[in-house]
């Protein structure tokens, strides 16, 4: 690669001490301590130093704890829907994009499980991230509706989508922290019936 080149390459990366970047940094820190240790196991020093800053920088982009928290969700939202996304556009047969999809979303609910629990408990717990949460739902459905549009689908009832969601959602979860094989559950047969559910909304 020539110098010009380079210092171009260089020149576009955000420099570490742009805001921007600060905030990307601390968000994604914070997504693997709350992922590892729990909502309450740590504490907004502790995500500043695992960030690479100091405590003081967290609270020039952050008002406390819950809202990076909240930032770290709908950061895996984006990314969840992102992955989704990519997997209708590889095409192919529908039960094979529908297995592709579920295989996704439980990867990304196993990868991501403490979070995940973390955001269930502080949903019941907490007003302001139930409503948080709520409304990443209904971007969700928009998200899920747009997918459709794409792919030139007619719209479905909301309430269709809801339950498609909800199932999909709560499943992998569930599947995520082997609460399916606790039960005597065959995850193998969970998947495919997961696969049957996804396939029929394609």
């Amino acid at each position: 690669m020539s110098a010009p080149a380079r210092l171009a390459k260089r020149d576009a990366r955000p420099r570490r001490g742009a805001p921007e970047e600060t905030r990307r940094r601390l968000v994604a820190a914070a997504a693997e301590e709350f992922n590892r240790l729990g909502y309450e196991g740590t504490d907004s020093n502790r995500l500043a130093r695992a960030a690479g800053y100091a405590p003081g920088t967290f609270y020039k982009h952050f008002r406390d704890k819950r809202e990076i928290f909240l930032a770290a969700y709908a950061e895996w939202v984006d990314r969840e829907w992102e992955e989704v996304s990519a997997a209708l556009d590889l095409g192919g047969e529908v039960t094979r994009r529908a297995g592709r999809i579920v295989d996704l979303l439980l990867a990304h609910h196993r990868r991501w499980s403490g979070l995940r629990a973390s955001l269930r408990m502080l949903t019941a717990a907490d007003p302001v991230v139930r409503e948080f949460y709520r409304g990443q739902r209904r971007r969700q459905f928009e998200l899920l509706a747009r997918l459709r549009a794409a792919a030139g689908d007619p719209p479905r009832p909301r309430e269709q989508d809801a339950l498609l969601l909800f199932t999909l959602e709560r499943s992998a979860d569930a599947m995520a922290e082997d609460e399916a094989e606790a039960l005597g559950l065959d995850p193998a047969a969970m998947r495919a019936l997961l696969v049957e559910r996804v396939t029929a909304a394609l």
